[in-house]
């Protein structure tokens, strides 16, 4: 039952249904720019660097991957745990920083294959680590302004430094990341309950144009205030270089960067962008609001929405409780597969290493940690004075 449905929504990400997308999403963004051209470009103008900066990335790990950087890394860590439990903590652990450091999105991009081809080379299951990643990137996406793209939608009405923006959030995220990490555990102990050392040889590791290019993408990110065009700009020039080597295929990039699926997100996050600015309903909504229900919103807000153009529409001015907003904006999407553009770049990525992903059971694990890993965000919230 539950691989019948995981199947069925599989599909739903890929082949027509994201053509379908793009089309419902170009409507979108027209209409809105027909309705209300001021608020359309206001809207396009908060929302584009997300997805400009994925775009990017996608390509970054398109030539990292050609380069044999995600096996080599894959089984450097599966040589370093003893067991499944040591395996799992340490990628969680992994996981949480590059989500907090980087972005939600280059942790899914770059770290999916990762943990792939570790589990691989340990012979064990893959599902611990695939589900984890997903679960854990969405949960880990607290800490800093630029961990989650969300986040930079939301709080551009504010002025808050990385340093004041992490002391609001810090004990949220290390509450998150654990709850989460401790629910997928139980799901997964029996796979976690392993001992196997590797039987293969370690992979190469290539210092070349992946190498490289990854080194100096997460240097553009940590940097730079507005890295997506930087980002961008390196992705394309690295695939543009492949392309005239012959040792990338342009199929192969289309495939990579799945085109009709950010269009329609985008077209959404705009129009949706735009309704904020004119219909005072959420806003109104949200004042009336306890940080708990602030939060709850947001959370289905982003499942009905995906939580870019939830942000988009949620917060086209400055909420009263910001930060409760963000709990609901970052952890919700775990609930469901239209939660946020994580999940759809995490299929991707991990089909693209020749894997299948479970997404019926990452829901599945979703709706339990959600509830719980906000609540534990919620009461760290209150210990910080940040509802």
């Amino acid at each position: 039952m539950t691989a019948r449905r995981g199947g069925s929504l599989q599909r739903f990400v890929t082949g027509g249904a994201s053509w379908i997308l793009a089309v419902v999403g170009a409507v979108a963004i027209v209409v809105a720019g027909l309705l209300n051209h001021a608020d359309a470009r206001a809207a396009a103008s908060q929302v584009w660097s997300p997805f400009v900066l994925v775009t990017g990335l996608l390509l970054v790990g398109l030539v990292a991957d050609q380069d044999g950087l995600f096996a080599a890394a894959g089984h450097r860590l599966a040589t370093a745990a003893p067991n499944g439990v040591a395996l799992f903590g340490g990628a969680a652990a992994a996981l949480a920083v590059v989500t907090a450091l980087l972005n939600l999105d280059t942790s899914v991009v770059f770290l999916t294959p990762v943990l792939v081809h570790a589990a691989r080379s340990r012979g064990e299951g893959e599902a611990p680590l695939l589900i984890g990643c997903l679960l854990l990137s969405n949960a880990g996406s607290l800490p800093l302004p630029g961990s989650n793209l969300t986040n930079l939608i939301m709080l551009g009405h504010f002025h808050l430094s990385g340093a004041q923006f992490f002391g609001h959030m810090a004990l949220p995220w290390i509450a998150s990341v654990v709850v989460t990490a401790v629910v997928i555990g139980l799901f997964e102990h029996r796979s976690l309950r392993t001992s196997r050392r590797d039987s293969e040889q370690p992979a190469p590791v290539t210092i070349g144009l992946g190498m490289v290019t990854v080194v100096a993408v997460t240097a553009l990110v940590l940097v730079l205030r507005a890295p997506a065009l930087p980002v961008l700009g390196v992705g394309l020039l690295v695939v543009a270089v492949r392309l005239v080597v012959h040792r990338a295929q342009l199929n192969r990039v289309r495939e990579v960067l799945g085109i009709p699926v950010l269009i329609g997100l985008f077209g959404i996050a705009v129009a949706l962008g735009t309704l904020g600015r004119a219909w005072s309903g959420p806003e109104a909504l949200l004042s009336h609001l306890d940080p708990v229900g602030t939060a709850i919103v947001a959370a289905g807000a982003s499942v009905v929405f995906n939580n870019l153009p939830a942000a988009a529409l949620l917060a086209p001015r400055a909420p009263p409780h910001p930060f409760a907003l963000l709990v609901g904006l970052d952890i919700g999407p775990n609930l469901f597969v239209t939660g946020s553009l994580a999940w759809i770049l995490w299929w991707r990525t991990a089909r693209l290493s020749g894997s299948k992903p479970a997404i019926g059971r990452a829901m599945v694990i979703g709706l339990v940690a959600v509830p719980l890993a906000m609540a534990a965000a919620l009461a760290m919230l209150a210990v910080t004075n940040s509802l």
